[in-house]
């Protein structure tokens, strides 16, 4: 038996997937991060159209720019209750890939808080918490200068039955 394989550290080795510059943001005092290639641009909070019979992570649509996007509220999303808005609070837009197609969803948050690299180095695995089911949006740990950042893989936010639901999609 190899030594690696009799100590597990629980390090497992990093997908270059989950190397690069991350955008970082804010539900509650909570930071996560998405890459910044899915992001086309960070908007105020606006006036959110309420579609009847949604999920209730998803807030509804908004005319942007002519174009209808639907809006996910990540509070909701990531099971974390309902807070008022501040003046923080925005939508970031992002491009979700599958399917052979691209559309533009819109995420809010309580707030953005920078853009950063992380190296293979800052990577580790979600962390198992005996039982409980790890969504696969979450890619894993990053840490950097001495915070913690939950990597979101935007492109599995929603599952491709979730993505057809959506109005605007």
């Amino acid at each position: 038996m190899s030594t690696s394989a009799a100590f597990d550290t629980g390090r497992k080795t990093t997908s270059p997937a989950r190397i690069g510059k991350y955008l970082s943001f804010y539900l509650g005092k909570e930071e996560f991060a998405i890459s910044v290639s899915s992001v086309k641009e960070i908007i105020a909070i606006q006036q959110i159209t309420h579609i009847p019979q949604m999920p209730v992570y998803v807030e509804g649509v908004l005319n942007l720019r002519g174009k209808v996007i639907p809006i996910i509220n990540m509070r909701r999303k990531c099971g974390l209750p309902d807070v008022e808005r501040g003046p923080q609070t925005c939508i970031i837009v992002v491009q979700l890939a599958g399917d052979g197609r691209a559309f533009p969803m819109g995420i809010v948050v309580d707030g953005v808080s920078e853009v950063a690299n992380v190296s293979a180095n800052d990577i580790e695995d979600m962390p198992e918490f005996g039982g409980g089911e790890i969504h696969p949006y979450l890619m894993g740990i990053a840490k950097l200068k001495d915070k913690v950042k939950i990597l979101v893989d935007i492109n599995l936010l929603l599952s491709n039955r979730e993505i057809v639901a959506l109005p605007g999609a």
